[in-house]
């Protein structure tokens, strides 16, 4: 008697960035919350055994620094502007989503791209440029009944078929939304996209209070307006702002972190330039909702 592996969609409902980071393992990934209230998130997955589908959803605005897993090759569907990103390790991003953000994506796996010839380096200046076509949205939506009509039923003979016509569908969207590619904004995002990514790798160990931007600049390699032009592109707002949100996303992350009696609200508050404890609280719930006292509560659980 043979047996069979049926196609098994798995759904995660999250109430934290931490959380739905680990939802998507294989990724390295970074997310702060960048907007008001209690984070929440779902991600449904389908194992294709070397082709990966995941769609992903999250009702505020989140910091995202992610790049695709070693040697895969990533088909992702945004679908707040129904534009294709391709990804793969090399390719790293830094950005922030709107609220209620959904994505789909396709993850080809490193032996399925070998076995099926997949030439990367010719996709060379593809990787995060936003590449638009009328198939994109159609797709996207497809593929989210189809996670959940295989959510609902058993059909083991879908496995081969769906994989071969996932490869079939993401080749053919790819080669006409490469057509409609605007070389000029595409340079443009690679150059903001360069910016971003030097202050963030400044930002992650400096946790400073107030930042000079003329200083921030030097720190990015560029003028203050191209600077300023960035953070309006990718964050909608202003590079103390930005770093201020992040400091607090990282003081509710060591927050969580602690263990009974370790620490103080106070100590974590400090270690992050907030030295007046009644304007990080108000801050802090005005961001996620609930005190630290309390993120710290449920940290020590």
């Amino acid at each position: 008697m043979t047996t069979c592996n049926p196609i098994q969609v798995q759904a995660f409902d999250t109430a934290d960035v931490t959380e739905q980071i680990r939802a998507t393992p294989g990724w390295v990934q970074h997310y702060q919350q960048m907007s008001p209230g209690h984070f929440a998130g779902r991600i449904r997955y389908l194992d294709l055994e070397g082709v990966e589908v995941y769609e992903e959803q999250m009702n505020t605005r989140v910091e995202q620094n992610f790049s695709a897993p070693p040697g895969a090759l990533a088909f992702c569907f945004d679908r707040s502007d129904n534009a294709l990103y391709l990804l793969n390790e090399e390719s790293r991003n830094i950005w922030i989503t709107p609220e209620n953000y959904q994505e789909i994506a396709v993850v080809f796996g490193p032996d399925f791209v070998r076995q099926h010839g997949l030439d990367v380096a010719r996709l060379e200046g593809l990787f995060m440029a936003p590449l638009n076509g009328g198939q994109n949205a159609l797709f996207s939506r497809w593929l989210s009944a189809t996670l959940t009509r295989l959510a609902q039923t058993f059909d083991p003979t879908t496995k081969d078929a769906l994989t071969l016509q996932l490869l079939e569908d993401c080749l053919f969207i790819l080669d006409n939304a490469r057509l409609c590619l605007d070389r000029g904004a595409q340079q443009r995002r690679a150059d903001e996209r360069m910016i971003m990514k030097r202050v963030g790798e400044w930002a992650a160990d400096s946790p400073e209070e107030t930042v000079n931007l003329l200083e921030l600049s030097q720190v990015a390699g560029v003028s203050l307006r191209q600077l300023q032009q960035a953070f309006k592109a990718y964050t909608g707002m202003s590079p103390t702002h930005w770093l201020r949100l992040r400091r607090l996303n990282s003081a509710r992350r060591e927050l969580l972190n602690r263990s009974g009696g370790a620490t103080t609200v106070a100590e974590v508050a400090m270690n992050w330039s907030f030295w007046h404890l009644g304007r990080f609280s108000n801050s802090y719930r005005a961001l996620f909702k609930e005190l630290p006292s309390e993120t710290l509560k449920r940290g020590n659980k």
